[in-house]
């Protein structure tokens, strides 16, 4: 139980891909100008990091170390991640035609997307990730921080939309300082959690 607690606060707080490791920055800046499109991407990486750290882990674990060939498994977590990203915008389609155009091109960006590779390759380093369970946990708590941080960043700049600003801090700039904030707050559970 110890262990679970310590992967769910340093997934979405202490080691937080985006204001933390600064992994995930583009669909994080494109995608969070509005409240819905931010919540709406960060559930697609929640599913995608969630499926894809279950699948690479096994996939690793299971196949490409008995073969003797690791030496491949970024190539193979690039087409896992890629093939999730392709399953979730045909259903995305389907049933929520609005949430996919609302995305854009930031919807096949989740392909290129290095946080989703970053916690496929850290659930093969962390010492906490001991098993199939906690890297799929691992990869969900991830997400989860992802779709935090993507969320309070749009709710702050739609707040800053309608705030006076000085012409040359509109739109990127301001932007760029909120998101630096964010980061300097997200810094406090790190040094808290030492």
């Amino acid at each position: 139980m110890a262990n679970l607690l310590i992967i769910i606060v340093s997934a979405v707080f202490v080691n937080n891909f985006v204001v933390v490791q600064f992994l995930g920055i583009c669909p994080f800046l494109g995608v969070s100008k509005k409240t819905e499109s931010a919540f709406g991407m960060g559930v697609a990486v929640i599913f995608v990091m969630t499926v894809a750290s279950l699948v690479c882990y096994c996939l690793y674990n299971y196949v490409l170390v008995p073969v003797g060939i690791t030496y491949l498994k970024t190539i193979v977590f690039i087409f896992v991640i890629a093939s999730l990203v392709q399953i979730l915008e045909m259903v995305l389609k389907k049933f929520a035609p609005a949430l996919y155009r609302s995305m854009g091109v930031y919807l096949p960006l989740i392909t290129t997307n290095c946080a989703i590779l970053g916690v496929a390759e850290l659930n093969l380093t962390s010492a906490m990730v001991t098993n199939v369970l906690t890297a799929t946990l691992n990869g969900f708590f991830s997400g989860i921080g992802f779709l935090l941080a993507i969320v309070l960043l749009s709710g702050v700049r739609e707040k800053v939309d309608k705030l006076p600003i000085a012409k040359p801090l509109k739109g990127f700039p301001i932007t760029m300082i909120c998101a630096c904030f964010m980061a300097m707050a997200f810094y406090v559970f790190g040094t808290v959690a030492l």
